[in-house]
């Protein structure tokens, strides 16, 4: 079973989410920081890091920017999600580290289509 680390600050966001991935066999913890989701990546070896943006404590910039420096949680994919899609956001999040990037409100079903690609 995969396990997939959400950090997101909205905690509807988080509720429907983590249910929806747990009734599709996936292990799921969260955070509700950016800092927590860095240490997190640490402590808990997610398969795959679902990351918010528009974090408190440290953003989803960052956040991503900073597990793809360490060593340890370098090779863990991460896709981005965003409610404020904007131009130039994708690259932007490419460029600091993310795997993925994608847009909300979730489709669940494009995002399950990432989630199981990168973990197939």
């Amino acid at each position: 079973m995969a396990k997939i680390l959400i950090v997101e600050d909205n905690e509807l966001n988080r509720d429907m989410l983590s249910r929806r991935l747990i009734r599709k066999g996936f292990d799921i913890v969260m955070a509700e920081d950016g800092q927590k989701g860095v240490d997190m990546s640490k402590s808990e070896s997610p398969d795959l890091i679902l990351m918010d943006l528009s974090l408190p404590v440290m953003d989803g910039w960052e956040a991503t920017s900073t597990i793809k420096d360490e060593t340890a949680t370098a090779e863990i994919p991460i896709i981005v999600l965003t409610a404020h899609a904007m131009a130039g956001d994708r690259e932007k999040a490419l460029e600091a580290g993310a795997d993925e990037y994608d847009t909300k409100p979730i489709e669940f079903k494009r995002l399950l289509g990432k989630i199981k690609s990168f973990l197939a």
